[in-house]
């Protein structure tokens, strides 16, 4: 049963009052769990009602005089209730000091909850206290009054809580370690504690608003320094014991407890301290251990540990730094090995093996950056950095730095060409994918565009595309890389093909309209292409030829029809680029004639035949106008098909030899293709390629010069290099040397002009 209370006391009395309100609190404060009936309650609550408005005063007048007695008799009722609190608070901590670690946790914790949960009653029955004299007295600017719930934390924090607070987190603190060294501890214990700490936090200029200074002050700090006291004994036992990778495991593993920690009993305010403190400890103390391992985990292609070691060194200051470098020194060796692994089979390696070489050891270096790295763009920086120094400068390239751009160039054309091993079309457009990945490696961007054109331009001429999607789908991503203006021509080029194809239909139509019926049988069967000069990389023929009369027939049938269409315009006719078909009816013992693929130059000699059986080599010189270094390895080509026998057997052909016609010819194939590259004249080709280059870079350094001039009027000279370096690199690596050299041209065209104090001008 609740304690019976006495009759109110008289609203004057402030003995009479007090006593009547200290029983009345005792009940609450230490006697809470018999509960408070609200008779009793209403009756304390109104002899603090009664006493603050009580019209006791010094002088008789009322008014202002009125107002300041019931100011006086609030402080005292206040100051009495704290000098209660003060001695419950001392009787409390002398019942603390029979308690220790987690005994007095609990102790603690009740003590808490009880004398909270009284401080709420007893709030509610000096509410009019509160609402009156204590909002008067804050208003006031009075330091050290407090709302009476707020009164009874601060007694708390002051009476009790900074006595037994180092005592407190001592037990705090080795169970905490505990927890960490395996075993399983009552959490809440903990939580509660951290609650309470948060609870003290008031601010002392607004009594309604908490802070966290006692929780960081008396809580945190010791849990910060415990912590890294536990940690750093901890990791120098574990990794004087057990391997890198184990400790890198370990690490992580903690890092997680103490991140799962927070979550279970901490304030998230500790998260970033605490986080900091781990990691200082855990991962920028043992830093240069992690880093001398990150070689052997490369080497081995340990994944798994090698984002270990990412996650663990991305999360501190200039982590990753040091492993981003060994990384790109890594890569470019791997590049450079697989290289030279390539250069090891000789001069006569295939473009393929070329590429494939680069391509895996990216695709492998790219799958690690993504896999272990998390595809982090420095790390890409690294892998990218790395792969333009082997894909441009490797034992490959020593010969001839513009090598890779050219092998680029020929391996894609061995794709897009028929003939070549077949492949899906998902699978090709894979290739092509894979091409552009070395292509964005590349330097020299117009080297590749130069081979790349007149690969393309064979590959129109003589029909041999693979097919026209897989063309165009090339040039759509040269385009994106490269802009417009790289892939202007070859659209171009596109183009004259497709007029060129309107263009027979209509010569076949007006060689019906003109030609007699006996005419037409005779006529061979032509396809012709037009090609514009200014678009196509195509030189006119090296060699004089004198056509067979049936071809030249037919061309100049062609041009008339052509003239007739387009006045005032010239052709120059390719016969190095021209091929045809023609049947070999000579030969014995066949059912079926064999149809002979070849070159124009390769009819012009067998046809010879239809008139002579044996011709000399100077015969077939005269007949055809050829020059030697043309005539000898096409004659070779028929020689060693076993087309042509020579006399004296076994000669080469030359002055001397004669030919003849090999009546008992025998082929697998009915379709027999002679039309096959001299490699005298691929070389040929190559080194004209090579020249037209350097034409084209002196063409595109000094437009660039003579542009940035035009522009700025003035300029001192080490600007005007450093801005044309800019302009063209995105097409190749300018030299300084070469653009020195531009600049000395265009001042003697009088293009610009140098002045005082190394400065250039524009010539208007």
């Amino acid at each position: 049963m609740p304690p019976v209370m006495p009759p109110t006391p008289h609203k004057d009395d402030l003995e009479e009052t007090w006593t009547f309100l200290e029983r009345g609190i005792d009940s609450v404060m230490l006697k809470l769990e018999d509960g408070i009936d609200m008779k009793t309650y209403m009756a304390l609550y109104t002899a603090v009602h009664n006493f603050c408005t009580s019209q006791k005063a010094v002088g008789s007048s009322q008014g202002l005089q009125a107002h300041r007695g019931a100011h006086l008799l609030g402080e005292e009722l206040y100051n009495l209730l704290g000098q209660y609190l003060t001695r419950h608070l001392d009787t409390v901590y002398t019942a603390s000091e029979t308690h220790a670690e987690e005994a007095l946790l609990g102790f603690y914790i009740r003590e808490w909850v009880r004398y909270t949960t009284a401080a709420k009653y007893i709030n509610h029955i000096f509410k009019y206290l509160n609402r009156h004299w204590v909002k008067r007295e804050i208003d006031e600017g009075k330091k050290n009054i407090y709302d009476v719930y707020t009164l009874h934390l601060v007694k708390w924090k002051e009476d009790f809580f900074k006595k037994v607070q180092e005592k407190v987190m001592e037990a705090v603190l080795n169970l905490i370690e505990r927890q960490r060294n395996g075993e399983t501890i009552e959490q809440s214990q903990i939580k509660n504690i951290v609650d309470s700490f948060v609870s003290l936090g008031l601010d002392e200029n607004d009594s309604s608003k908490s802070t966290l200074e006692v929780y960081r002050y008396y809580f945190e700090r010791p849990f910060i320094a415990a912590t890294r006291v536990y940690y750093e004994n901890e990791s120098r036992r574990f990794v004087a014991e057990n391997s890198v990778v184990e400790y890198m495991k370990k690490a992580e593993a903690r890092l997680e407890e103490e991140k799962a920690r927070v979550g279970l009993y901490l304030h998230p305010d500790i998260t970033k301290r605490l986080t900091d403190t781990c990691l200082d400890v855990l991962v920028t103390a043992h830093s240069g251990l992690l880093r001398d391992e990150f070689q052997v985990l490369l080497d081995n292609e340990r994944q798994d540990d090698l984002a270990r070691m990412y996650r663990l060194l991305s999360r501190i200051k200039d982590g990753l730094d040091p492993l981003r470098t060994k990384f790109e020194t890594h890569v470019r060796k791997a590049g450079l090995a697989a290289v030279e692994k390539v250069a090891s089979e000789g001069e006569n390696f295939e473009p393929k093996m070329y590429v494939d070489a680069l391509l895996q050891v990216h695709t492998r270096y790219s799958n690690l950056v993504a896999a272990a790295f998390a595809g982090e763009s420095e790390f890409v920086r690294s892998l990218d950095n790395a792969c333009r120094e082997f894909v441009n400068r490797n034992k490959i390239c020593k010969s001839s730095s513009t090598k890779s751009p050219e092998l680029l160039a020929r391996y894609t054309d061995s794709l897009l060409k028929k003939g070549s091993k077949a492949v899906e079309e998902s699978e090709l457009e894979e290739m092509l994918v894979q091409i552009m990945t070395v292509f964005k490696y590349i330097e020299d961007k117009d080297v590749f565009q130069k081979f790349y054109s007149k690969m393309l331009a064979k590959r129109l001429v003589h029909v041999s595309s693979v097919s026209d999607d897989a063309e165009t789908s090339m040039i759509s991503k040269l385009k994106e890389a490269c802009g417009f203006e790289y892939t202007n021509k070859l659209q171009r080029m596109f183009q004259d093909i497709q007029i060129s194809k309107d263009l027979n239909t209509s010569y076949r139509d007006w060689q019906d309209k003109v030609l007699d019926e006996e005419d037409r049988k005779k006529s061979i069967d032509p396809h012709f292409q037009i090609l514009g000069t200014g678009f196509w990389p195509l030189n006119p023929p090296s060699t004089d030829f004198i056509a067979p009369p049936e071809i030249v027939k037919t061309a100049e049938r062609f041009q008339s029809f052509y003239f007739d269409k387009h006045n005032g315009r010239k052709l120059t006719w390719l016969w190095q680029l021209c091929k045809g078909e023609i049947k070999a009816n000579y030969i014995k013992n066949t059912k079926v004639p064999y149809t002979f693929q070849v070159s124009t130059f390769q009819m012009g000699i067998l046809l010879l035949y239809n008139e002579h059986d044996t011709l000399e080599f100077s015969e077939i010189q005269k007949a055809t106008a050829l020059a030697n270094e043309i005539l000898e390895p096409n004659l070779s080509i028929l020689l060693k098909a076993k087309v042509l026998l020579p006399s004296p057997e076994g000669a080469k052909p030359g002055p001397g030899t004669s030919f003849s016609l090999n009546h008992n010819f025998k082929n697998k194939k009915i379709k027999v293709n002679l039309n096959i590259q001299i490699k005298s004249e691929q070389k040929h080709e190559s080194d004209d390629t090579h020249k037209t280059i350097e034409e084209d870079r002196k063409l595109l350094l000094q437009s660039a010069i003579v542009r940035i001039m035009k522009s700025r009027k003035k300029m001192k000279h080490v600007q005007l290099v450093q801005e044309v370096i800019q302009q063209v690199k995105a097409r190749f690596p300018p030299k300084v040397p070469d653009i020195k050299k531009n600049i000395e041209a265009l001042m003697e065209k009088d293009y610009i002009e140098r002045l005082d104090g190394d400065e250039l001008a524009y010539i208007a």
